[in-house]
């Protein structure tokens, strides 16, 4: 497949081109059709709901709120009444309004505050929130806070003003665009090959933004699905890319055409992509598992996305490689190239030294990474999960002004009143034994509609705070039984509060869901027990420590300030479900990338130290920049406006930075050193039962490891290998020496070319005495006899400058 969609170049950019724009003209014609729906099944507020529902059958549109305080006199007075009347009259006007409720009347006596100096209107729109035309609530806005000045304070809340104090929609993505095309031109050198993993994605995203559009019309698809799904779809979208792309250059340096570079890369990093995908998905399908149905959009908007993603990583990638040919290199590439000065893409030295010191010191860096991840994760211990409202936003804005408004003329807890709904007449003992209720500020009964009575009732604290919660308690256990009456609590602090007792009673079930999933995967792709179980573990580990990184932000209110965001308040209730799908499925990703290449050298070698020296040492440097990528993407988020996607963007930003730079690079490889062979055992009767699977084949490179031996030559036996390092004086390693190993009589055995740690390995046919030699300009060669006998055979080699060692 890669090398028709090579050949074929011109036809399948037509093909996505013609695609991508036919969706895009379909889904801007049908226009978005998401829908809110929040169904909490067997929870007493959706009970209340279902009544709520009876009693008031034809549901207004969005209902948002002007308020407005007076630094002098009252609300009463002649001068700010008129102005406010004048204003609310005009809204009132305007098309698509549907009513203005004001304090002016007989029924709007208590909407203004005791001491006079507050109230508040509420403005009924024809359409819910997200259908109301932004310019229509601009209008809105700005008649209402014309009438401010001379000691009037007007601001205006609600979920349709919201949307229009919101950053220009794409501000985000368009950041993390930028960003991750930053660190592509450092890692690459190249601006096409730059380009190539962010054009990939944006054609992954594109499309899957579309498709999720046009599904909204045939079943519910949250508006979050679709900020989730480009959240998700730039992130693994230039990341898959970015796999490929090195792969591809790499095999280019190494000598071969632009043609089976690009298919040796599809066939190698291609494979581990569709894997990596397939994984992402089946953590975002785990959510299915809790049986909350809102998530059901979000899992079909974000999988599109990722398989589009891939999809576009495998076929419009390798037409685009067709297309750049040689330019997918640097300048500087091209020319050691084509003067053939260079045989495989260098790799940092960095990357080996760690690689080394990791193997040296494994118990030291094992324990500072524990200790690391253990403090961050500390703060997990008092997470609170509620939801995010309008008194979490940035002072600046008018939301929360208004917010604070109402909080400071009628009560921390006029921002979220409950509902107590009784499906009947609600008795008067009901009514007294509610205002008596120690929590409670006030309760308003409503007259009985359709058989169903409500009753409002404003708490005397806030809609996140615990007491809140607490007072909910107090009703369902003790004041509504005590009453004799079929009574339930609702409203939006309650259905948060039973959200947040769902999600937490679930969320084992979906843990250990997708734990078993990608346990099960990697047991097939890797052949062993051990790895697949450090992986669940370090998995776990990784959304310790990321939600302990987001107590201490949102819920503590550390750097909060810096960011911008608000102030802190609980965890948002849907969070945990939504994060630990989007963390398992991409720390998947990079646990396949980093040991499918220890993998390869432990088939060919049996050298647990050697595999994870060299996988580690060959993959560090894409998984950290695939990393800093998704890191940057994420962190875009908090521009978008949106308190909910910023806590997302940070929650996830920290989990890839903790998985990639602590986990992969570090802890992973050095409990791999500690566990030695153990880590590769399976068995025996379970290995022929597996199926087998193949997640990367072999890389190929001309100067990379020794193919498998062939049949005779005992590489998976006792006497298999020689292997070591070669390197300096100094203890620098020598990467692309020739090492050859020879018969006494001089007899070419094996050849190779020592990798960017200096490490080499090459395959011996049988016990017995050797000659190896090795050389490498401008280190000088050495040559000595090796003695294998029953198992493989460490040998190091120094280099010196010039030097020259003869062996008769």
């Amino acid at each position: 497949m890669a090398r028709w969609c090579y050949r074929h170049r011109l036809v399948v950019l037509v093909l996505w081109v013609g695609a991508l724009f036919g969706l895009g003209v379909t889904a801007s014609s049908a226009g978005t059709n998401y829908a809110e729906v929040f169904s909490l099944p067997d929870t007493d507020s959706k009970r209340a709901y279902d009544l709520m529902r009876k009693a008031f059958p034809e549901r207004a549109g969005d209902t948002d709120t002007v308020v407005w305080k007076t630094d002098e006199g009252t609300v009463r007075d002649a001068a700010v009444r008129s102005r406010m009347e004048d204003a609310l009259a005009e809204i009132g006007r305007m098309e698509g309004v549907g009513a203005v409720a004001g304090p002016y009347d007989e029924r709007g006596a208590a909407q203004i505050s005791e001491d006079g100096r507050i109230a508040y209107a509420q403005v009924t729109f024809a359409d819910q929130a997200d259908a109301v035309p932004k310019a229509l609530v601009q209008d809105v806005v700005d008649t209402a806070r014309a009438a401010a000045g001379d000691g009037l304070q007007v601001e205006l809340g609600g979920q349709a003003v919201t949307r229009v104090q919101e950053p220009p929609t794409g501000t985000a993505e368009l950041v993390g665009i930028l960003a991750a095309a930053v660190v592509l031109f450092l890692a690459f050198g190249s601006v096409f090959a730059m380009l190539l993993p962010i054009v990939v994605a944006v054609f992954g995203v594109a499309g899957g933004m579309f498709g999720t559009q046009l599904i909204s019309h045939v079943t519910d698809v949250p508006e979050l699905a679709s900020l989730l799904a480009t959240l998700i779809g730039l992130g693994v979208g230039i990341d898959y890319a970015l796999f490929i792309v090195t792969r591809h250059r790499k095999g280019i340096l190494s000598g071969k055409d632009p043609e089976e570079a690009a298919v040796a890369a599809l066939d190698t990093s291609g494979r581990a992509v569709l894997f990596a995908g397939g994984t992402v998905c089946i953590a975002l399908a785990g959510m299915l598992v809790t049986n909350l149905r809102f998530l059901d959009g979000v899992v079909i908007g974000t999988s599109l996305t990722v398989v589009l993603s891939v999809l576009a990583a495998i076929t419009l990638l390798p037409a685009l490689l067709g297309v750049l040919g040689h330019r997918v290199l640097s300048r500087r590439q091209r020319r050691r190239l084509a003067a053939s000065e260079t045989k495989g893409e260098q790799v940092s030295g960095l990357a080996a030294r760690w690689s080394a010191t990791v193997q040296r010191r494994p118990r030291a860096v094992a324990a500072v990474a524990v200790v690391l991840m253990a403090a961050l994760a500390v703060p997990l211990l008092s997470l609170r999960l509620g939801t995010v409202d309008q008194g979490n936003d940035d002072a600046s804005t008018t939301t929360r002004k208004a917010y604070d408004l109402l909080a400071e003329g009628f009560g921390p807890g006029f921002n979220g009143p409950l509902q107590v709904v009784v499906d009947g007449e609600a008795p008067t003992g009901l009514v007294k034994a509610v205002e008596d209720t120690e929590g409670v500020a006030q309760v308003a009964a409503a007259p009985p509609a359709n058989g169903v009575s409500v009753l409002q009732v404003v708490p005397t604290t806030s809609p996140q705070d615990v007491e809140t919660d607490r007072l909910i308690d107090t009703l369902r256990e003790d004041v509504i039984p005590a009453a004799g009456v079929q009574a339930h609590v609702g409203g939006v602090t309650a259905v948060s509060k039973d959200f947040a007792s769902v999600t937490g009673d679930r969320l084992p079930l979906f843990v250990g869901t997708i734990i078993g999933l990608g346990f099960l995967l990697l047991l097939l792709a890797f052949r062993s027990l051990v790895v697949p179980l450090t992986a669940a573990v370090m998995n776990l580990l990784a959304a310790a420590a990321s939600f302990g990184v987001l107590v201490m932000v949102f819920q503590w209110g550390v750097g909060l300030d810096v960011l911008g965001l608000g102030t802190e308040g609980p965890i948002a209730s849907f969070l945990p479900i939504i994060m630990l799908s989007l963390l398992f499925g991409l720390s998947m990703d990079y646990q396949v990338f980093l040991v499918s290449r220890m993998h390869e050298e432990w088939v060919h070698t049996r050298d647990n130290a050697r595999a994870v020296r060299v996988g580690l040492a060959e993959t560090s440097r894409v998984i950290n920049s695939a990393a800093l990528i998704m890191v940057c993407v994420f962190l875009a988020f908090v521009l978008s406006g949106d308190y909910g996607a910023a806590m997302a963007g940070v929650g996830l930003a920290a989990a890839v930075a903790l998985d990639a730079f602590v986990l992969r690079t570090a802890l992973v490889p050095a409990v791999m050193h500690l566990l030695g062979r153990a880590n590769w055992w399976l068995p025996a009767g379970l290995e022929k039962r597996l199926p087998h699977l193949a997640v990367e084949p072999k890389e190929e490179d001309d100067d990379g490891p020794p193919a498998p031996a062939p049949e005779g030559k005992a590489v998976d036996g006792a006497a298999s290998v020689v292997h070591g390092f070669v390197r300096t004086p100094e203890g620098e390693p020598v990467r692309g020496a020739a090492v050859t190993l020879l018969t006494p009589g001089g007899r070419q055995l094996d050849r190779v070319a020592s990798l960017a740690d200096g490490a080499y390995v090459v395959a011996v046919p049988s016990p017995g005495t050797y000659l190896l030699a090795v050389s490498a300009s401008p280190h000088g060669a050495r040559a000595a006899h090796v003695t294998v006998g029953d198992g493989p055979l460490v040998h190091d080699v120094e280099l010196t400058p010039g030097g020259v060692d003869a062996v008769s």
